[in-house]
Parts: C-alpha cells; sequence; structure tokens
C-alpha cells in the first residue's frame, strides 16, 4: 500500500510498505480523508517532542470498513463509511482504571507516539470504530479535532448566558467556540491575526479582538461586568496563559487546551486571590464522539465550513508547507487519499 512517511524534519515521502496484519479483534479500513493536525505540523517541522522518525503522520480521518473481524456482531457492516478513536491507551494504568482513557499515562496517539492515518489502508480494533449515521468522508475526518475543543468545554459547567473567551483561532480555538456556542454561551475570540478573527465572526463569535494590535485589558472590560466567566486558552503560550489569568472573573474557569513548549512563570498568588478554577484538557472520549456525531447527523452542527483546502494524497507535502507558511487564511486543510 502507498503511505506519506515523515522521514526526518522537513522531509517527506511517499513510499510503499506492506499491507496491515490484522490482530484478533481488528478491523481492515480503507483510508478516505485525513485532517491535517497541528501536530502533524509540529512532527514534520521537528517541533513535537513525542515524535520518533520516520512516522506516519495523521489521526484525524474517515475510512471505509473493508473486513470485520469473525466473531464480530454489531451495527458495523463493510462498506461503511466511518471514523475512529485514535487515542491507544493501555486499560491497566490508573488513570485507565478509573475510566479516565483520554489521560492513560502511556497515550500513544496515531501519528504520534505510533504510526498514523496517512496511508491507504489501517488495522482498527472494531471497538474503536464509531459509525458514521450517513456523514460524508469530509465531515467524520473532522469529528475528532472537533472532538478536542468539544472535551474541554466539558471540563467545568457553561451555562447559557455565560460570557467565554476563547483565546487562539486555530481550528482547535474555533471548535471550541462552536462547542461554547452550543452550550449558549456569549463567546468572545482572540487572536494576532485579522484571517482568523473572520473566520470566527463566521462560526458565530458574538465579539472579536486581535490582542496584538488592540488591549485585551480594555476589551474585557468594555464587554463584561468583572471578567470572563471561562477563558480557554487554545495556543500554548504564556503569554496567552497569563492573558486568560488576567482576562477571567473573579471565581471563573481557565481550561487549557494549547499544548504549551515553554515555561511560565507567575505569581500564582492571583489564582488564590481571584479563586480561579484551571482545568486541562486532553484528547477526548468515547462519549464525545458520538455525541458531536449525531449532532452532525442531526444537521445542528456542520463543521464542513472550516476546511480551507483539500489536497491529494500525491500533494500531500505542499499541503504540509502551506501549513508550516500559514498567514492565516486557512483553517482545516484535508488530504483525500480515497473516494
Amino acid at each position: 500500500m502507498k503511505a506519506i512517511r515523515i522521514t526526518e524534519p522537513g522531509k517527506m515521502e511517499l513510499c510503499e510498505l506492506p499491507m496491515p496484519t490484522l490482530a484478533a479483534g481488528e478491523a481492515l479500513l480503507k483510508i478516505r480523508v485525513c485532517g491535517i493536525c497541528g501536530a502533524d505540523v509540529a512532527s514534520y517541522t521537528g517541533n513535537q517532542p513525542f515524535t520518533s522518525y520516520p512516522r506516519i503522520p495523521g489521526h484525524e480521518f474517515s475510512a471505509e470498513i473493508v473486513t470485520l473481524p469473525p466473531d464480530y456482531e454489531g451495527e458495523l457492516k463493510p462498506g461503511d463509511v466511518v471514523t475512529a478513536n485514535p487515542y491507544f491507551n493501555c486499560g491497566t494504568c490508573y488513570s485507565c482504571r478509573r475510566g479516565h482513557i483520554n489521560c492513560c499515562h502511556d497515550n500513544r496517539t496515531m501519528g504520534v507516539q505510533r504510526d498514523g492515518s496517512f496511508c491507504e489502508y489501517v488495522a482498527m480494533p472494531v471497538g474503536r470504530i464509531y459509525p458514521g449515521r450517513g456523514l460524508t468522508a469530509e465531515q467524520l475526518a473532522l469529528v475528532e479535532p472537533f472532538s478536542i475543543g468539544w472535551h474541554a468545554l466539558s471540563r467545568c459547567e457553561i451555562r447559557p448566558g455565560d460570557k467565554v473567551l476563547v483565546v487562539g483561532a486555530g481550528p482547535i480555538g474555533l471548535f471550541a467556540a462552536i462547542s461554547a456556542k452550543r452550550k449558549g454561551a456569549e463567546v468572545h475570540v482572540a487572536d494576532l491575526l485579522d484571517g482568523r478573527l473572520e473566520k470566527a465572526k463566521a462560526f458565530g463569535a458574538d465579539g472579536t479582538i486581535n490582542s496584538g494590535r488592540d488591549s485585551l485589558a480594555d476589551y474585557t472590560a468594555k464587554v463584561t461586568e468583572g471578567g470572563f466567566d471561562t477563558c480557554v486558552e487554545a495556543c500554548g503560550a504564556p503569554e496567552t496563559f497569563l492573558a486568560c489569568i488576567d482576562s477571567a472573573a473573579f471565581a471563573g474557569n481557565i481550561i487549557l487546551i494549547g499544548n504549551g513548549k515553554r515555561n511560565t512563570t507567575f505569581l500564582h498568588s492571583v489564582l488564590l486571590k481571584k479563586e480561579l478554577n484551571v482545568f486541562g484538557s486532553r484528547n477526548s472520549l468515547p462519549a464525545d464522539f458520538r455525541a458531536l456525531i449525531d449532532c452532525m447527523a442531526d444537521g445542528t452542527v456542520d463543521p464542513l465550513p472550516m476546511v480551507s483546502a483539500v489536497y491529494p494524497a500525491e500533494r500531500c507535502q505542499e499541503a504540509f508547507d502551506a501549513l508550516v507558511h500559514n498567514d492565516g487564511s486557512l483553517a482545516k486543510v484535508l488530504v483525500k487519499f480515497s473516494d
């Protein structure tokens, strides 16, 4: 089968690999469409600390079921277009035993700690596969990145009418903003790029600010009575975490989605003074996948406008390079492997 492989930072090849060998309980999936995640771009540029090389990237995908295990009894059938949970947990660590499988101590995400979906076929444990409910291959490839923001907004109570600030209008931040709107919140989005802020407006943001040009403190004072009820950090930078601390209301919430790569220094007494609740958010849960697929299938949520470009697999490196040099005009970029 054909596969896309990052051989070393900055270098990618289209190669031929053996077909997957199926273990007990695994289905054979033919990949239809893959999304390029920021983690994939980080692997490509050499900025992903958990990636070793060579590595097949990809964990956002849709696929067609080719075969199912001989003893399988369930609703899935060959020919179904599906998506799957790409976070492989050990099942035995303390987190897994308590049901927090998204926080497995030995988590191995496809495309990062193990080979991913940028290939023609993958073997997948049937229990990780979710029925597509008639959604298109492009829609199903967006379920996993959407689930990150969806799960993050479940980390604390978001009530109708709450004022929520999302700092960072990349795809994950935009998905978080959409998730907050679904909960009835008034959502404001901050970013440094006007193009991303325009996308946030298109997805229903009630207000936006270019925080590189205008004062976020002044904006917060203007649109709130004392700070945001919840601030969502979707950049992973020390500056944006500190901005969330400053922008949050007393007794407010901060949700961290951005995967930081630099240390943050601050006087932690401010967390005590404001009695802030700080929540980390990692990956997502099976319930998040199912809930999103249901919302997309009944038409209440459609993430397709998030897609900025679709590349054929043969132009995969071009797609990655476009994201490396993204000026804010690109949100989600998809790579098509088969019809």
